[in-house]
């Protein structure tokens, strides 16, 4: 890797504590980290959360948990809001996240197999006002798929599953299916699942960022089919590296961190995680 954990980190001058200072939001550090600005929006890449991350926890607890980090965006998986709810329930839901003051951008991972799923995966998103939607839908589904995009003007980020995926492996496979559809039907790479494959994430951002909508942001402990998940910088994906790419192409979108350790107890290590962002995107200006 180009940069380890604590080679960035000590590029800061303060080893690992800095992993936790941007959500010591009333740290002492505070002043000697120059990091009065750490994970505000005000910098060019937003960090968000996929709500798969807190899946054992409820919608309160997840913003809740957000905004004790300062994620302002999520994309809402459907233990959180269930696919068959109805748009009373939808605004409902909805409404939590306007009185947290946090941006409910979009849903998925969505999967998509019959006409009829479209469609109400289209509805769900229409009715929580969502931006796009992460979504899998089969390859004889994508003219529909067009076809509501069209219709609703939100956007379809197609995700890889990576080993053992049969439908959406890879992003070269997702580009391929979408590249003659309507612009906004794009790509949701994970870079985890890339990165399990064996793939460069940082090839994948740049070959494919005319179409890149969402990023699910996660380190893996290997380069294998069964890699796990692990807390940034832990794992074996350059994440400086992705992150200067993101920025070399201008990415607008939010970067979902998809965190899947410790489901029982999540929040330490998404509290690592988000630090870890902050001091690399502060290391790497």
């Amino acid at each position: 890797m180009q940069y380890s954990r604590n080679s960035f980190l000590k590029t800061l001058g303060l080893g690992s504590l800095m992993a936790t200072s941007s959500v010591l939001t009333a740290s002492p550090f505070k002043d000697i980290l120059g990091a009065s600005n750490l994970g505000k929006e005000a910098r060019s890449l937003t960090l968000g959360l996929a709500s798969y991350s807190t899946r054992k926890f409820s919608v309160d607890e997840t913003l809740a948990m957000a905004n004790r980090l300062n994620l302002k965006q999520i994309a809402l998986k459907s233990m959180h809001m269930p696919l068959e709810s109805s748009d009373e329930e939808i605004q409902e839901i909805t409404a939590k996240f306007e009185k947290a003051g946090i941006g409910l951008y979009g849903g998925g991972v969505i999967y998509m197999k019959t006409p009829q799923e479209v469609e109400n995966a289209f509805r769900y998103a229409n009715a929580a006002k969502m931006k796009v939607i992460i979504g899998v839908p089969n390859h004889d589904l994508l003219p529909l798929v067009e076809k509501k995009v069209k219709e609703t003007n939100i956007k379809l980020a197609i995700h890889n599953h990576g080993p053992g995926d049969e439908v959406y492996p890879t992003p070269e496979v997702v580009y391929d299916k979408i590249k003659g559809l309507d612009t906004r039907i794009g790509l949701c790479i994970d870079i985890g699942h890339v990165q399990r494959l064996g793939l460069d994430p940082v090839k994948n951002i740049k070959k494919y960022a005319d179409r890149l909508y969402d990023l699910h942001l996660k380190d893996v402990d290997k380069s294998e089919a069964d890699g796990a998940s692990v807390e940034f910088g832990r794992g074996v994906l350059d994440i400086p590296a992705v992150l200067k790419a993101l920025k070399a192409i201008n990415y607008t979108g939010v970067m979902a961190m998809e965190f899947e350790k410790d489901t029982d107890d999540v929040f330490a290590g998404l509290a690592e995680c988000v630090g870890y962002v902050n001091g690399a995107l502060d290391a790497i200006k």
